[in-house]
Order: structure tokens, then sequence, then C-alpha cells
């Protein structure tokens, strides 16, 4: 799976940043490397929500290397 980081200049000096295929993963951050790490946690907190609300089991997915890429 292969998603993309888009990145804009808050007004407030932060990063922001939404994954381009699922617009209701947002974050921010004061570097490129700590929106990463941001976006990053936001992806696995919207994943374990859809596994809750799914009913399916976090050990029946299976597991894939995450590429972002920034434009």
């Amino acid at each position: 799976m292969k998603l993309t980081l888009v990145v804009y200049q808050g007004e407030d000096g932060f990063l922001v940043g939404k994954i381009k295929e699922i617009p209701e993963v947002m974050s921010q951050g004061t570097t490129k490397e700590n929106l990463r790490m941001n976006i990053l946690d936001a992806l696995n907190t919207y994943y374990d929500d859809l596994r809750t609300e799914s009913g399916i089991e976090p050990s029946a997915l299976s597991t894939e290397e995450l590429t972002l890429s920034i434009s």
C-alpha cells in the first residue's frame, strides 16, 4: 500500500499534513520528521478504530510497509 502525505504550511508555524487517499487522517508537526511521526500515529489510530468498529480481530489483519512521499 502506498499513501501520499500532503503537507501544508499552517498559520501558526506548524506543518499540517493529511493523507491524500484517506482525508480523515490529518496531523501536524513542527518539522517534517515530527509530522511524519505524528501522521503515522494518526494512521494507527484510524486503523485501530476501523478494526474496533468492524469487529475484526487485529491478528486477522496483515501488516505492510508504509511509504510516505512528501512533495
